[in-house]
């Protein structure tokens, strides 16, 4: 296969991942900020639905990840691209917390929210180009930031 080959397969196949990702979250409800926030409320009404849906994706990947690296490449491309960084800073602790704070406030992380625009949901449409303005500002202040054109 040649490369352009690889590179029209890997986008189709993101496509269509993202695609069955989305769909599965609004079938399991978790496109619903409220499900999440009932989720992080563990004095309150806690809804134990998001532990059932992440445990379902758990068992998933440690039953498939083994046999699709056992062939030594994904299906299409001719190397596992895994970061190979190990050092936890403060840049890493500061994004995880912020992250954090900000499910626990919206209800939404990035998948979700982008799945819900498929359902024209409120929250969604003023939580997506937040979270794009702040990955924007991200870009334009880190200098450091990976050249995600390559």
């Amino acid at each position: 296969m040649k490369n352009s080959d690889f590179r029209t397969a890997r986008l189709l196949a993101a496509l269509i991942s993202g695609a069955v990702f989305g769909i599965g979250l609004a079938m399991a409800g978790m496109i619903d900020a409220r499900r999440i926030i009932g989720f992080l409320d563990l004095t309150g009404n806690w809804d134990p639905t998001l532990a059932f849906v992440l445990g379902g994706a758990v068992l998933t990947s440690a039953l498939l990840f083994p046999l699709i690296k056992k062939q030594g490449h994904p299906l299409f491309d001719t190397k596992f691209r895994i970061p190979n960084r190990t050092d936890i800073d403060a840049k890493l602790l500061g994004g995880a917390a912020l992250f954090g704070i900000g499910w626990g406030l919206a209800g939404y992380c990035p998948g979700p929210a982008i799945a819900g625009l498929g359902t024209l949901s409120t929250e969604a449409l003023w939580f997506v180009p937040a979270m794009l303005g702040g990955s924007l500002i991200h870009s334009l202040f880190d200098k450091r930031a990976p050249n995600r054109n390559g």
